[in-house]
């Protein structure tokens, strides 16, 4: 398989790169990480929002007479392995699924998150709706700003990361309110799309850590040598890079096979990336050593936001059973004994290799 970006997928991605690197600038995370308030920040930026939504990134996969881009699940990955790079905040995924859906979703004049079931909710006291996805069918709940919370009787909860709130969810409305309308979308089909992009977050967060890491290794000096000429160093390095790259290489596939029916190669791409956003932050602070732990490196906040994500959609636990159940159901239908010309070519294999 192929996954050489064609000129045009460079484009897009550079031009998400150049547009983040200019509304979301480094001192613009900062700030969020050192915002005083125990909650962190009370909203998404809404011109950074509103930016986004004329760049077409809520709205990428609309077709065009619908006032969308009208390009693919590759092209999404491609931007939100951006947005994970630059450790963008707010509801990206929760959004842009309810593109075209909700009223001003696609342009980026309302902020939408969703849950999958109770727990955990990133930025509900800001958002319009609340995409709700615990069922067979997708359904929409309007709040208004402000008005979430309330209407799922959610409390605020502490986030380990900074810079996203969390209220705590104990239980999602079972019947129609007026405010809860039923959507003709298939719940699993979404939930499938909201793991894969949770996961082309974490692919881009990895790749960020990798590039962190070298650099800090080509920069800082021990004992009158970079500490990147040391081998145990230039080892960590390696590891995280082979890491990416193959969390890159599920994360692309899975995006050109996205059928409902087969969520097995989604699975496999979110536990992937999300190890490879956990282990590759760790590794950075290990290649940064005492000071990769103080608060003014910005490698905790890679892993805090890779430890947040970890449990967002489909769980490292949930993608586990998924793919050990699948497997189990593949091994059951496999033959006990193989024909005797497969048995052969197998024998001939050992002796090749022997």
């Amino acid at each position: 398989m192929d996954f050489r970006l064609t000129g045009d997928q460079r484009a897009l991605r550079a031009g998400m790169r150049g547009l983040l690197a200019a509304r979301h600038p480094h001192e613009r995370l900062r700030a969020l990480a050192d915002s005083p308030s125990p909650d962190g920040p009370r909203a998404p930026d809404p011109a950074l929002w509103r930016a986004l939504g004329e760049a077409g990134f809520f709205s990428l996969r609309l077709a065009e007479k619908d006032g969308g881009v009208g390009l693919g699940m590759p092209e999404a990955v491609l931007l939100f392995e951006e947005a994970g790079r630059a450790l963008l905040p707010g509801p990206l995924v929760a959004t842009y699924l309810a593109a075209g859906l909700v009223p001003g979703a696609a342009e980026g004049g309302c902020v939408v998150t969703a849950l999958d079931g109770p727990g955990a909710a990133e930025h509900l006291a800001s958002a319009d709706a609340v995409l709700l996805l615990d069922g067979p069918a997708a359904r929409l709940l309007r709040t208004g700003a402000g008005g979430a919370p309330r209407a799922l009787r959610a409390r605020p909860v502490r986030c380990v990361d900074p810079t996203t709130p969390l209220h705590l969810v104990r239980q999602l409305p079972r019947m129609p309110d007026g405010s809860d309308a039923a959507l003709p979308i298939d719940a699993a089909r979404m939930r499938l799309e909201a793991a894969l992009l949770t996961a082309a977050q974490q692919l881009g967060s990895a790749f960020r850590t990798v590039e962190l890491a070298v650099s800090h290794a080509r920069r800082r000096s021990q004992f009158g040598r970079p500490v990147g000429s040391f081998q145990a160093v230039q080892h960590l390095c390696a590891e995280m890079l082979v890491r990416a790259e193959l969390a890159r290489a599920a994360v692309y596939a899975a995006s050109l096979s996205m059928e409902p029916d087969e969520p097995a190669e989604i699975a496999a791409a979110k536990l992937l990336a999300d190890s490879a956003a956990v282990r590759n932050a760790r590794d950075c602070l290990q290649v940064h050593g005492g000071l990769g732990f103080t608060w003014e490196s910005d490698v905790h906040l890679h892993l805090k936001r890779a430890w947040l994500r970890l449990r967002q959609w489909q769980s490292s636990i949930d993608s586990e059973e998924l793919l050990a159940n699948t497997l189990l159901c593949e091994a059951s239908h496999i033959p006990e004994r193989l024909p005797a010309n497969d048995a052969t070519d197998v024998l001939d294999a050992e002796n090749v290799t022997a």
